[in-house]
């Protein structure tokens, strides 16, 4: 059909006339908009982020993260306050976890004893791990001469086992908050710093680490920008595991007497007070006990959540 001679006369089919065939080919296509769903709620993205057992593990660590903030404030009776004239006396609507071997409020106890018992295992953890990371850095981004000397200062000290050094140190120097923190956390240097190392070492001979030395970038600027932010993940699982073997090392000298001194008392010290219950089956042996269980369960639940979707998040990036 040829072209209508009057073409002022509009009709719908005009335009395409009157359009060239590039401007009809090339003509931009309007973009459609985007559908934006609701944002997934808070239970939905734990459930992503976190496996079953991972959850389990976060509210245990959480409960008692919390419980050693407020504790004190919550707790029913004073630390030391002789609540009872019946010892090792069993759960009861005024004691919720029985009595001590003095009439003392179990909860009450446990709720005081939580400050110690996390306070310091967290502190000695964050020394431990802080310090042995940064001396692994700087073994691993050095000259070989400055690499082998801490090695073998740390080689020196891994090989002295943790109870017995702070058992030594602690007989030596008396026991105190600051003593315990110490010694715990130099009990736990080497490890950090192994691991550290060996991660740090790794990555220097990655080509994003060469071309920055290439660039002629400083050690300290390749340690904090490059090597340092890509072994976190691994750091923080580490990190978890000192916080647990701290908690059993304090627990441990609490226990033998030489951890958290009366009128104090940690988790460790509560057991060992009531140890002369454990035949009549007290709350006040068991209930400690069983703090120690949950807690450090919870974290190693935890950890494993987090080296499991460590791995996954490599995979997926290779």
């Amino acid at each position: 059909m040829n072209r209508p001679a009057n073409s002022s006369i509009h009709h719908p089919g005009n335009e395409l006339y009157d359009m060239g065939l590039d401007e009809i080919v090339n003509e931009p296509a309007v973009p459609e908009p985007e559908l934006v769903g609701p944002k997934p709620g808070l239970l939905k993205r734990l459930h992503r982020r976190f496996s079953v057992l991972g959850l389990i593990g976060l509210v245990l660590v959480v409960f008692w993260m919390t419980i050693a903030v407020i504790g004190p404030w919550i707790a029913p009776y004073k630390s030391g306050a002789l609540s009872s004239v019946d010892v090792f006396a069993g759960s009861s609507h005024a004691f919720l976890l029985g009595t001590d071997y003095l009439g003392r409020d179990m909860l009450s106890r446990i709720l005081y004893g939580t400050r110690y018992t996390v306070g310091l295992a967290l502190a000695a953890a964050l020394m431990a791990s802080l310090i042995g990371t940064c001396f692994g850095l700087i073994a691993a981004v050095s000259g070989r001469w400055v690499d082998e000397i801490l090695s073998r200062l740390f080689d020196a000290l891994i090989s002295i086992p943790s109870k017995v050094l702070a058992l030594v140190v602690i007989a030596a120097f008396g026991s105190s908050i600051p003593m315990l923190m110490g010694v715990a956390a130099l009990a736990y240097i080497p490890g950090a710093f192994r691991i550290s190392r060996s991660l740090a070492v790794n990555l220097m001979t990655l080509e994003y680490v060469q071309v920055a030395r290439a660039r002629g970038e400083r050690l300290f600027y390749i340690a904090r920008v490059e090597v340092l932010p890509n072994m976190i993940h691994p750091m923080l699982a580490d990190f978890g595991l000192r916080f647990v073997f701290i908690v059993l090392l304090l627990s441990g000298l609490s226990f033998l007497g030489l951890g958290v001194q009366p009128p104090n008392a940690d988790w460790g010290s509560l057991v060992r007070e009531n140890i002369g219950g454990l035949s009549e089956g007290a709350p006040a042996v068991m209930m400690p006990a069983i703090a120690i269980a949950t807690l450090t369960i919870g974290v190693n639940l935890l950890i494993d959540n987090l080296r499991r979707r460590g791995g996954r998040g490599q995979g997926a990036a290779q």
